[in-house]
């Protein structure tokens, strides 16, 4: 048996019967879920390596390192093989069209883009900002439309938020107050971002979609392979990425309606982490953009350990099912399973909760669109087994890959252009030059103004009476005669006192 062009082999039910994935309606979305362990990763690659071969560029996120192994050969033991002929599937081993990227460029090809093409929606969702802050943020990008300034990476969002924080005043009174202290938190934000090794992610060369929507000369589609496994230690940003891809997807691609096969598959691993903590404006983009990518030709699978990990509103829209084991220990993940069960149309052959429980490894209950578009009833399945390695690639393997891509020396080498943090440097230079020339030419003309007063002759004094200490004889003789009659008159004055005081 073999995979059915029409379709993407899953597996076998226990009706003997093929479970398969219509590529016709492979836009309409899915997911796979079940907990840590059941199998989640290797139906993944299943997936992608059965659009791989239908001519489907496939995306997904490698968060464990283990999804690396679809770029090698498989070598499958007794236990695969024995499963394949079980199915009566003519396994052959081969690898997949694999190219490696990683946001931060150790472990495959940098993946960058702009500052302005992230916006202040996402942007704000990666640093964590409230409210407040947002339509902060939101009036620097509109700054950066008004003024002309390209905003490329983060240091050009750093300086342009310096910009705004010392033209505070005048900025508020066109667009609104801009409060210092939002100024401040959100550079706190941007270090913290750095520091995570975001700023790898902000620059050029950004990345060109069509370099991952590749078909090869073997009529098989590329598969894009991204690193996770150090970007799952910044969610925001690893979320906030995936979301920007989408959008960019949903922007640039054409109307196609429904194709006979998507035009690429998007596998979003670890998806609890984008809906965490969400605010209701970003889960409204999510939903927009998953309800309308699907005209674009695009097919969006979410990989997560519960549905209930996803909205109601994202759910909805989800028509192709795999639902691996789940256990139900606690009240909440009770009431996990309990969702979980109720989003399949039931099989009066078994109870679909207890059927959930009761999952092996390889094993999940699986749900798809038939031709009509109508889900299937849940069918109990055994997975495939897959042509490419079970397990992660090694070091030199991985490094084989890289030097054979396509897109090898396209993206490794980062640019840095005149942008808003050089245009910000140089009005600040040429201010202070102005400052500094201006300040020069009040100093040389107060210090030519000094020279003249020196230079200039001094008027004459206005002439003065002529004195002198010399004395007339006249004015010698009335000065003896008064000192002679004061000391004449003292000596009366004082005899007639002691004598006056002797009688007595």
């Amino acid at each position: 048996m073999s995979d059915a062009p029409a379709g993407l082999f899953l597996g076998q039910s226990d009706a003997a019967r093929p479970e398969t994935l219509l590529f016709h309606r492979a836009n309409r979305h899915g997911v796979v879920a079940g907990a840590t362990g059941t199998g989640k990763t290797v139906t993944l690659q299943i997936m992608a390596q059965g659009f791989s071969d239908a001519g489907v560029p496939v995306f997904c996120a490698d968060v464990k390192g283990d999804l690396s192994g679809i770029s090698q050969v498989g070598t499958p033991n007794e236990k695969l093989v024995a499963r394949a002929t079980e199915m009566g599937l003519n396994l052959t081993p081969r690898a997949a069209p694999t190219v490696f990227w990683d946001l931060y460029g150790q472990k495959g090809h940098p993946i960058r883009t702009t500052v302005s093409e992230i916006g202040p929606v996402l942007m704000s969702r990666m640093l964590d900002l409230n409210e407040v802050q947002e339509g902060v943020m939101t009036v620097v990008f509109h700054i950066a439309d008004k003024e002309g300034l390209l905003l490329l990476d983060l240091g050009d969002l750093r300086s342009l938020l310096a910009y705004v924080g010392e033209n505070a005043e005048r900025i508020g009174r066109e667009v609104g107050n801009v409060a210092p202290a939002s100024i401040a938190a959100i550079q706190r934000a941007l270090l913290q971002l750095e520091q995570q090794g975001g700023d790898a992610f902000f620059g050029e060369p950004a990345l060109k979609l069509e370099d991952m929507i590749r078909v090869g000369l073997e009529g098989r589609g590329q598969v894009n392979v991204l690193d996770s496994t150090r970007l799952m230690n910044s969610p925001r940003l690893y979320g906030a990425f995936l979301l920007w891809l989408l959008s960019e997807l949903f922007e640039q691609l054409p109307e196609v309606g429904d194709p006979d096969k998507p035009r690429l598959v998007f596998f979003f691993d670890e998806a609890h982490l984008l809906f965490n903590d969400a605010p209701r404006a970003l889960l409204e983009k999510v939903e927009q953009v998953v309800r309308l990518i699907r005209s674009k030709g695009v097919g969006v699978y979410f990989v997560t350990q519960n549905p209930a990990d996803i909205p109601d509103s994202v759910l909805a829209q989800l028509g192709n099912r795999i639902q691996h084991a789940l256990r139900a220990y606690t009240p909440s993940e009770q009431k996990g399973l309990k969702a979980a069960s109720q989003s399949f149309r039931p099989n009066p052959a078994f109870d679909t909760a207890e059927a959930i429980q009761g999952l092996g490894v390889g094993e999940a209950l699986v749900s798809v669109l038939d031709e009509k578009g109508a889900p299937t009833v849940v069918a109990r399945t055994k997975i495939r087994p897959p042509a490419s390695r079970l397990g992660p690639a090694t070091e030199a393997e991985r490094a084989a890959v890289m030097a054979a891509s396509p897109v090898r020396g396209l993206y490794d080498q980062m640019l840095n252009r005149e942008s808003a943090e050089e245009i910000l440097a140089a009005r600040r230079a040429a201010s202070d030059r102005t400052e500094a020339e201006e300040k020069a030419e009040d100093r040389a003309q107060e210090a030519t103004a000094k020279t003249r007063a020196r230079s200039q002759p001094r008027p004459a004094p206005a002439p003065r009476a002529r004195t002198s200490n010399r004395q007339t004889p006249m004015e010698a003789l009335t000065k003896s005669v008064l000192r002679t009659a004061g000391s004449t008159l003292t000596r009366e004055l004082l005899r007639g006192l002691l004598g006056g005081l002797k009688r007595r």
